[in-house]
């Protein structure tokens, strides 16, 4: 019990210093809104296309419809290498596997080319990844990864969204 009692005490007493350090403490408004925030979804970061040749891949999204290729990028955590399409507010991956071995691999020989995945960003992926669990939601990833740029990303499992792959993705 004491020690149940110990611990109400500390998170009451960080919610007093957070709302001190962002200027809530005098907006009892504001204090319930930043209690009870919960992590959101702020838009799609990407649409991801896994492809078995590159080249061939890029003379559509490329040369047909005239994206513009921002970057080929050698991915080797995911043995893979990505081409960046740039869009307003989003953007176009296309993803190539570089070994046998890799995930992207198995997904493109068991399903082929073709869709891949979504990209949700997220202002706090361990927040939202906990909200998930609770809710009994499959994570492929029990923690975030950090890319080579610094930003965290994580996997949501198909079975638990109706058949699609997400990426969580934080900025």
């Amino acid at each position: 019990m004491p020690n149940m009692v110990a611990k109400c005490v500390f998170k009451l007493w960080a919610r007093v210093l957070y709302n001190r350090a962002s200027g809530a403490m005098g907006n009892p408004k504001v204090f319930v809104l930043l209690e009870n925030k919960m992590p959101q979804v702020k838009q799609i970061n990407h649409v991801a296309v896994v492809v078995d040749n590159m080249e061939k891949a890029l003379s559509f999204w490329r040369d047909a419809l005239g994206m513009e290729l921002h970057e080929l990028r050698d991915v080797p955590a995911e043995k893979s290498q990505v081409a960046f399409l740039p869009l307003p507010g989003s953007e176009v991956e296309l993803v190539m596997p570089t070994t046998d071995d890799s995930g992207i691999a198995k997904y493109l020989a068991k399903r082929g080319a073709g869709m891949h995945h979504i990209c949700l960003e997220v202002d706090d992926i361990e927040g939202m990844m906990a909200q998930l669990r609770s809710k009994g939601v499959r994570l492929i990833n029990e923690e975030p990864r950090t890319a080579a740029d610094g930003k965290k990303y994580a996997f949501i499992h198909p079975e638990s969204t109706s058949g699609v792959l997400v990426e969580l993705y934080q900025i």
